[in-house]
């Protein structure tokens, strides 16, 4: 056995490597958690969670990829992850041959190719895993992987057991790096326009009289109802948006999904609303919402509209 390597332990990489640990895959002597963050207080918090478990902290992303054979990366932003990854003591600098890399982040594609083609110049392996799921999921081991790239990393049994702990399906896209990200936007930019919808449809109802929470129990009583509808809706309508998924993050990747189907050459109008939408949310400088969960575009629609229960709702 060997140590496993994990740089990133913000709001999904704390719960990724929590359960790494949890379910006993790395954390004991002859395999210890190498992790590296770059706020330090985060590498601290998770050996106080998980005081009977071997965690050993490193100085820098490149000493945690020279300690391991498989090396897990959640970085929130493809700056951060750039700069994380290129850095004279970062993830690449550490790689040589027989060095594995696994990046987890939701990048644009052109990120993961060029991560995939500088890892491999120097003897190494990359998969592309991009995660679907948040904050609640990762801590529940119930993320689904969308993986491309190097097929017999994909398959090791180290990495196997890794993706179980952390993840409720891991699905495979072939050799060429850049399809796990595609699969990644097309997931996430559907998302972020359903939740623009729903918000627009909650606002509406409230607005014309309608009981809020009735209209969410009705929908998920139809063929309409979600998962998400159900989690986030009551939250919603409270102004809970406690961050499970920014919404500086949605927004982001929906840009990307939107500038994807430029270059496909695909109608994506609806969804390239949602994200003008969401721009707008995030850069209110009033609302202040870009680091709450992405549901607070839910206080974007009612700024924008003219209802008296909008109006009122914003001065309660």
């Amino acid at each position: 056995m060997a140590p496993i390597g994990f740089i990133g332990l913000g709001i999904m990489g704390e719960g990724m490597a929590g359960r790494l640990l949890s379910e006993g895959v790395a954390g004991t002597p002859a395999t210890p958690l190498v992790v590296w963050n770059r706020t330090a207080s985060k590498c601290d918090a998770l050996k106080e969670r998980f005081p009977d478990k071997t965690i050993e902290v490193k100085g820098s992303a490149k000493e945690v990829v020279e300690a391991c054979g498989v090396t897990f990366s959640m970085l929130s932003t493809p700056e951060a992850s750039k700069a994380v990854f290129e850095a004279e003591e970062g993830t690449l600098a550490g790689v040589s041959a027989g060095k594995s890399i696994i990046d987890c982040a939701t990048l644009a594609e052109s990120d993961m190719k060029r991560m995939d083609e500088q890892v491999r110049a120097k003897g190494g392996q990359f998969l592309e895993a991009p995660v679907s799921g948040s904050k609640g999921p990762a801590h529940g081991g119930q993320l689904i992987f969308l993986c491309a790239g190097s097929e017999p990393l994909c398959k090791d049994d180290i990495v196997q057991s890794a993706l179980n702990a952390m993840g409720k399906a891991t699905h495979f896209f072939g050799k060429d790096v850049g399809r796990g990200t595609r699969a990644k936007l097309v997931v996430n930019s559907l998302m972020g326009t359903m939740m623009a919808a729903f918000g627009e449809s909650l606002a509406l109802a409230e607005s014309v009289g309608l009981d809020g929470e009735k209209m969410i129990e009705v929908i998920g009583q139809g063929a309409i109802q979600s998962p998400m509808y159900a989690l986030k809706g009551p939250k919603m309508l409270k102004k809970d948006h406690a961050p499970n998924f920014p919404l500086q993050h949605a927004h982001k990747d929906m840009k990307l999904a939107v500038d994807m189907a430029k270059e496909a050459g695909v109608e994506y109008a609806v969804t390239e609303s949602a994200e003008e939408l969401f721009q707008k949310a995030r850069a209110d400088k009033e609302l202040k919402v870009a680091g709450e969960d992405f549901s607070a575009v839910f206080e974007c629609i009612h700024k924008e509209s003219k209802s008296e229960y909008s109006k009122k709702r914003r001065l309660d």
